[in-house]
């Protein structure tokens, strides 16, 4: 079960790119490694930035990144460093927020290849995986056998478990389910020394037998082990809180727990003494005592069902009080969201509607959750809850009639129930908004993750955030609180700007008086993120002196040289872990553009506060089958860190800031290798938290490309397409008949760079704009017509599919539209605004806007068929023009079946029952996705009496002229194959998609028997 694409698109000798720089920092280290071992290793500039930074604040350049593929591998190239005293660090997807996964080394990513499940025993529940493999990807295999890895951590569809070991990783649900650590069952590991070993059950015995302080690196871990717990068991169960969540520190209280046979805070039973299981002791080591290339983890059941209530508050110090008396109804998630996020939400497009559902006065909600074995046992939960915490409530279900009653006075104002699936997703996603909205400031103030997961006895909630407030308040500045109140795993980000020396001051001040507060109440400073750079000098207050030596002397004997992961969980004394060290931005910073952006950038910072604004979770590396979404495509075919939106992201910032070259961002390289491989899907736009405009960030930069170095014929033929099309629609059928001589592709292949095995786009000579002449025009008349619109011809609707053009005419009629087709409109200027040439959009904008302004404010609409011309006017012309008409041409332009479904132009439509009815597989256009318009022609065909199953897929991989160019044709290729699955398990008969991109691709799906009509085609054929 391999997540590997079947080729790499960069092995096509056409391509122009292999995923790194010819700049490489230390060509022998990357010559003797590659000759020891069997993966590939890169020390060049672009691969050693992509992978200086994480999710985390913290920036700092590894020494090269190595790929392995195996455990002998990963022995060799430990081996090798060990010799030379070169530090190694583990990684895998790279979503730490603590910077666990940033540090001066050797960085193994194990995301590319070791990524496999190796086994899943359902009888015995377990599966056994390699460290890259994605959690999301492991749920989706266990969901079969109707099983899941129980932690589940926010970004798990993104994050890999070996790192849900190095950081102990846990989630929404850890009322129920603990952390990670109690599910790791064994684990193959490779020691500092190159050593590979099995960790696992074992008895104090067997630890005692083989423990040798004077021995091999095995005995010497067994002999710390052992002293450990001869000598300091008493110690660390006075000294660890009593906390289900805290990830602070080695996993020592654990170690202690199973050796005496003691429960777990929280209540897990460890079993009976005498036996520990030290697999476990590497959990939340991040990485620090050993390499794990193989894991046996346990799993649990999938919940029959769950039901939701939500709390709502007048303020969040209620919500707090209300926390403890709540658990006492065994729920397994109770999660909080403040008054600041849900303020903050309200003025969202996303998430808006969500907060409508809240009463008046709500300033804070707690979001409960009760899984179930039935939904009457669900409301049961949830009556039984409300009869104790809002009793004025008139629930659903009934309590049963043990269920608890508190003696806690009631704080809610009022409560939502959800039951059904639809209705649950609602409330979560209400709750879910807090991480995106505090990712979208583009200001140089950022809600950092360096505090942000303290937990914190339950009991003690309510005095520890009214100590938080007033700590923020002593530094002039303010966070949100969101996130695992159940628990008491609040996550708060204040608001600092690291780029100043006060933002600096209060990081630092922050951070130790929390640290304090925290010590006060009994709590840790990390529940669930980890240590890292941010939280390890920390752990010498948490744990005193005596416990920090003991964290020392076991990495020691894990470590003696201190190379795997150095300054994470615990330093040397000469060598501190301060967490203002290695920021990514500091009062050193310096952005400098290199040149005065061409587009408008309404976001605070213009251009650079967007350069800046990915923030490194790794949303852009989710897989298809998990994540679904449209990016990041060219990750999903590739797995290469560079062709994500946090690679290019990186690397455009890295290049503006003098990590890279200056000018690096306009070289040759830099375009075909970071820029290039952007197809501009725009999926970014909507799927990636912080919102990262990419596409917009390529056409800035490859703008800036073509002035400095010019561009090429085929750049400019594809920029201005419209003429082409026009002069072969002109020509044809001998345009059409040209293309088809024997050797014609080969010669253009050779010449234009255009890829030979591509049909190229069919010419008609009688354009969408002849027929609509000949036919007499609109055949509604104004008088007679309810709506009236402007079908606007573009490219390739007038020239090469005019029958999408002539069924959106017939329709809209069928529906009482008085329709024109205005000869004097040329095409949107999408093409050129792909390919950079945005000097020649904005004219090609500002022409548009002028002639079709006049007709909006006259009452006109304006219908568009080709989905990426409708974003144009809807989206893209802002950003090339600030005149105030722009904004009243965006708002009257609809896509096709946008307009019909906004309007329900159809419920005016006689629809033939017979002429419909085929189940249909829908493919929607990625800029339609982007822009949250792409249910509306699933609803029309719905409507229009079609099955119609929607796939969540992502870009075709065409990409307008992207799949032509022969340089890209396999990566477009390997993009294409990742759709072609998923409409090959669908259960339609035929496709239907709105994209001419799109539909050309999917023409050319082996099997395929015709080029996919269009939503408003289908429509068409539906009339009576």
């Amino acid at each position: 079960m391999s997540l590997e694409p079947s080729a790499d698109p960069a092995a096509d000798r056409r391509a122009n790119y292999d995923y790194r720089s010819d700049d490489v920092d230390r060509p022998a280290l990357v010559d003797d490694l590659e000759t020891l071992v069997d993966c590939e290793v890169r020390a060049d500039s672009y691969s050693r930035e992509l992978y200086a930074t994480d999710a985390s604040p913290y920036e700092l350049t590894p020494i090269a990144v190595a790929f392995p593929e195996s455990t002998a591998d990963v022995t060799g190239i430990v081996d090798y460093c060990a010799e030379r005293e070169i530090p190694v660090l583990p990684r895998g997807g790279g979503t730490s927020l603590a910077g666990q996964t940033v540090n001066r080394a050797v960085v193994l990513d194990f995301s590319r290849h070791m990524n496999e499940i190796l086994e899943i025993n359902p009888n015995e529940r377990t599966a056994t995986v390699q460290p890259g493999t994605i959690l999301g990807t492991l749920n989706e295999a266990l969901s079969t056998h109707d099983l899941k890895f129980a932690p589940d951590p926010a970004w798990g569809d993104k994050s890999a478990i070996g790192g849900a070991i190095g950081n102990n990783s846990t989630g929404s649900h850890s009322l129920k389910y603990g952390k990670t650590d109690a599910y790791i069952e064994e684990v193959e590991a490779v020691l500092s020394d190159g050593t590979v070993t099995t960790f696992g059950e074992v008895t104090l015995e067997k630890i005692s037998d083989r423990a040798d302080s004077d021995g091999d690196l095995e005995g010497r871990i067994y002999a710390e082990v052992d002293r450990i717990l001869e000598e300091e068991g008493n110690l660390i169960e006075e000294a660890y809180p009593d906390l289900k969540r805290n990830v602070s520190g080695y996993n020592l209280d654990r170690l202690v727990a199973e050796a005496r046979g003691k429960t777990m805070p929280g209540g897990e039973d460890t079993g009976e003494p005498g036996t520990v299981n030290l697999a476990r002791l590497l959990a939340g080591s991040e990485g620090t005592l050993a390499i794990v290339t193989e894991a046996t983890v346990s799993l649990e059941p999938i919940p029959e069902t769950k039901a939701v209530t939500l709390l709502c508050y007048s303020d969040l110090h209620d919500a707090m009080r209300d926390v403890e008396p709540i658990l006492a109804h065994d729920p397994s998630a109770v999660e909080v969201l403040d008054d600041v996020l849900i303020d903050l939400a309200r003025d969202t497009a996303e998430f808006g509607p969500v907060t409508e559902i809240l009463p008046d006065g709500t300033n804070a909600v707690l979001l409960v959750e009760f899984y179930a074995e039935d939904a009457d046992h669900g409301k049961e939960q949830v009556a039984g809850l409300l009869a104790d915490r809002f009793p004025s409530a008139t629930p659903t279900g009934v309590p049963s009639a043990d269920a608890p009653q508190t003696e806690a006075e009631t704080l809610a104002i009022e409560a939502l129930e959800a039951y059904e699936k639809e209705e649950r997703a609602q409330l979560w996603k209400l709750r879910k908004s807090g991480l995106p909205i505090l990712l979208s400031r583009t200001t140089d103030e950022k809600h950092i993750s360096f505090i942000e997961d303290t937990a914190i006895p339950p009991a003690q909630l309510p005095e520890f955030v009214e100590g938080f407030e007033s700590i923020l308040e002593d530094h002039d500045t303010y966070a949100a609180f969101y996130a695992h109140a159940g628990p008491g795993v609040l996550h708060i980000r204040p608001l600092v700007n690291t780029k100043s020396e006060i933002g600096i001051d209060q990081l630092h001040g922050i951070a130790d008086a929390v640290t304090d507060l925290v010590v006060e109440l009994g709590g840790s400073v990390s529940g669930e993120h980890g240590d890292g750079r941010a939280r390890t000098q920390w752990n010498q207050k948490l744990y005193g002196d005596d416990l920090w030596r003991s964290f020392q002397d076991l990495k020691t004997a894990f470590d003696p040289d201190w190379l795997l992961n150095p300054g994470q969980v615990v330093f040397r004394e000469d060598d501190p872990t301060d967490l203002r060290e290695h920021l990514r931005f500091d009062p050193d910073y310096e952005f400098e553009a290199g040149f005065e952006p061409e587009l408008v950038w309404e976001n605070d910072n213009g251009m650079q506060g967007m350069v800046e604004l990915c923030h490194g979770c790794g949303g852009c590396r989710g897989e298809q089958e998990t994540t679904g979404g449209v990016m990041c495509p060219t990750f999903r075919a590739s797995r290469e860190e560079i062709t994500t939106t946090r690679g290019r992201a990186n690397g455009l910032r890295q290049a503006m800031s003098g990590d890279l070259e200056p000018g690096e961002a306009f070289s040759d390289e830099f375009v075909e290798e970071v820029m290039g491989l952007c197809i501009g899907c725009k999926g970014c736009a909507i799927d990636c938290p912080s919102e990262v405009d990419m596409a917009k960030l390529k056409a800035e930069v490859t703008h800036e490309y073509h002035q400095r170095n010019g561009s090429t014929l085929r750049d400019r033929l594809f920029a201005n397409v419209a003429t082409l099309s026009a002069w072969g629609s002109r020509l044809a059928p001998l345009s059409n008949t040209a293309s088809k001589l024997p050797g014609a592709r080969k010669v253009l292949e050779a010449t234009m760079g255009i890829d030979s095995s591509r049909s190229l786009p069919t010419f008609h000579a009688n354009t969408f704009r002849d027929w609509f002449e000949k036919r007499g025009g609109a055949q509604i008349s104004e008088q007679e017509a309810d709506r009236r619109a402007v079908v606007y011809p573009d490219t390739y609707t007038n020239y090469n599919h005019p029958a999408a053009g002539k069924a959106a005419v017939r329709v809209l009629e069928a529906a009482n539209v008085h329709v024109t087709v205005p000869d004097e409109l040329g095409d949107t200027g999408r093409p050129a605004y792909s390919k950079g040439f945005l000097e020649t959009a904005r004219e090609t904008a500002h022409e548009n806007v002028s002639k079709l302004a006049p007709l909006v404010e006259d009452g006109w609409e304006i219908v568009v068929i080709e989905p990426s011309d409708a974003v144009m006017f809807q989206l893209d012309y802002g950003d090339l023009l600030t005149d105030e008409r722009v904004v009243q041409v965006a708002g009257a332009t609809y896509g096709v079946c946008e307009y019909i479904d906004a309007f329900r132009l159809d419920e005016e439509i006689a629809f033939d029952a017979d002429a419909a009815g085929e189940a249909l597989t829908y493919h929607g256009h990625c800029h339609q996705k982007a822009t949250r318009k792409d249910h509306h022609a699933v609803g029309v065909l719905r409507r229009a009496g079609y099955a119609v199953e929607p796939l969540d897929s992502g870009c075709c991989g065409m990409a307008g002229s992207f799949g032509y160019e022969a340089e890209h044709a396999s990566m477009s290729d390997a993009i294409a194959s990742i759709l072609y699955e998923q409409v090959d398990e669908s259960d339609g008969e035929r496709v239907v998609a709105p994209g001419a991109s799109c539909r050309t691709q999917l023409e050319n799906r082996p099997g395929a028997t015709e080029e996919p009509p269009t939503p408003i085609e289908f429509v068409d054929a539906a009339l009576e």
